[in-house]
């Protein structure tokens, strides 16, 4: 696993057993010092992690650094903005 698939299997897994909300503030921070969600190990993405947890805010955040080509975009200089407190 790539730190970032670590992240977020970590975030799920741990809200799972807690039975609490997901918190996706590390996903968030490797993402916007410069974690490639592209990266495929074992025919596996950071992606599909968040897929198989169903985590939307994840899901969100690794659109929100991937570009359509499938290269790795540019972090926001404005910073993350939690799109559900808005």
């Amino acid at each position: 696993m790539t730190l970032l698939m670590h992240a977020i299997d970590l975030e799920g897994d741990s809200a799972l057993q807690s039975r609490q909300p997901v918190d996706s503030a590390l996903t968030a921070i490797l993402l916007a010092y410069g974690a490639d969600p592209t990266i495929t190990l074992d025919g596996e993405t950071a992606y599909d992690i968040a897929h198989r947890y169903n985590r939307s805010m994840a899901i969100r955040l690794l659109h929100r650094f991937t570009t359509h080509h499938g290269g790795v975009a540019a972090p926001d200089p404005g910073g993350l903005v939690d799109e559900d407190k808005r």
